[in-house]
């Protein structure tokens, strides 16, 4: 049986563990710092067990993953719709709503012949440099 899918206590604490950790992080942590925020809590995970979770949460939609290329990738609780923000000098994501962004999506597909039934925005930054 795989693991991953096996319902005995100490699996199903552990996938539970790891949805906790993305819930409840104030940032959006790759597979390294879930693995960190085990071992602090004494909850070791190896990382072939917390990959092993996160793919799981994507099949059943509870934990998104934030491909960012170059070679981030994040992990999310999936609740509310928001954007993201990647500050590509610190490798940091940021999640951001903006109403006027969110009001533009379904006419300008519409306007280009589309109906909207999807999206993803993904921006891409630098922080200005203030004096």
């Amino acid at each position: 049986m795989d693991k991953c899918l096996d319902n005995n206590n100490h699996v199903r604490d552990q996938r539970q563990f790891i949805f906790d950790v993305v819930k409840y992080s104030e940032d959006l942590p790759d597979v390294g710092q879930l693995k960190r925020r085990a071992v602090e809590v004494e909850f070791t995970n190896s990382i072939a067990t917390i990959w092993c979770i996160v793919k799981l949460s994507e099949k059943v939609a509870v934990i998104g993953w934030l491909r960012f290329g170059f070679d981030l990738t994040r992990f999310e609780y999936l609740d509310e719709h928001h954007e993201h923000l990647v500050d590509i000098q610190a490798t940091e994501v940021i999640e951001l709503y903006h109403v006027e962004l969110e009001a533009l999506k379904k006419p300008v597909a519409r306007e280009i012949g589309y109906e909207l039934v999807d999206h993803r925005v993904e921006l891409f930054g630098r922080i200005i440099n203030q004096i």
